[in-house]
């Protein structure tokens, strides 16, 4: 969050940016939330359980949505994976990425090297169409992405 103070008018602006401070992957599967979930555990070795589902009301629709969410915390590194679905009962997470079904959001430091072999372990899912980093920094809805 950063501020200024405009001179002429002397007033003070006020300008919120949300921290960004995670690693956003998207998945595309034809595949239900529990299922991918139960592949991608087999296929990482991990234990991504089921968490409260999050629940996000959308500026244009008056109804609230909710998307299904797993996690898997890594005590060593207090790394959080989240597993989300980007459809949820009255809309998309991340409306401009419609086609990704699922997004894992890392949160904490992952190197190149553990990165790339973590996508690299998510396309060799056979249901799994692609996996694929994607930069939130792009994206107009991201505050979506903070909770």
């Amino acid at each position: 969050m950063s501020y200024k103070i405009d001179p002429i008018l002397n007033k003070l602006i006020l300008r919120y940016e949300p921290d960004l401070d995670f690693v956003l992957i998207a998945i595309t599967a034809p595949l239900k939330d529990y299922r991918l979930c139960f592949k991608v555990n087999k296929q990482l070795r991990i234990q991504f359980a089921r968490i409260d589902e999050l629940s996000l009301q959308q500026a244009n629709i008056s109804e609230v949505s909710w998307f299904t969410r797993y996690n898997y915390f890594v005590a060593e590194t207090e790394t959080d994976y989240y597993l989300i679905a980007n459809k949820g009962t009255e809309g998309f997470l991340v409306p401009e990425m419609k086609t990704a079904d699922f997004f894992i959001l890392i949160r904490s430091y992952i190197d190149v090297e553990e990165l790339s072999a973590l996508i690299s372990a998510l396309n060799k899912i056979p249901e799994v169409l692609v996996a694929a980093e994607v930069d939130p920094k792009r994206l107009k809805s991201k505050e979506n992405l903070i909770f």
